[in-house]
């Protein structure tokens, strides 16, 4: 299985941005997706997560600005980020997780926001 990711960059604070992961190479739909990040010189966490089911889990500093959700077929992800802030500034990492094939991540993408 291979999670491709797209849609970071550079924004300033306040904008928007929305990343795009799509999952390929296995006919088994991931039970769970989601979104990571890591800011340098942290650990990595959790930004969201949502099930094939549509039980959406949001870290505390993003809820209310940021959205996930997938696509019909469930093998892409979308990461909404809205009225972002420069401590959103981080390296985005894509994550699918298969009782089949076990857990997989995504190349990171680079998430930038500017004061």
């Amino acid at each position: 299985v291979q999670l491709q990711a797209s849609g970071g960059g550079l924004v300033q604070a306040g904008g928007s941005l929305r990343l795009s992961c799509a999952a390929s190479g296995s006919s088994s739909r991931a039970v769970v997706m989601g979104w990571y990040r890591q800011a340098p010189g942290k650990e990595r966490e959790l930004v969201a997560t949502i099930t094939g089911g549509g039980i959406i889990n949001y870290a505390d500093s993003v809820k209310g600005r940021f959205t996930i959700s997938r696509n019909r077929s469930g093998n892409t992800v979308y990461l909404q980020m809205n009225s972002l802030e420069p401590e959103d500034t981080a390296v985005y990492y894509c994550n699918a997780a298969s009782a089949v094939w076990g857990s997989r991540w995504g190349h990171g993408t680079q998430v930038t926001v500017s004061s």
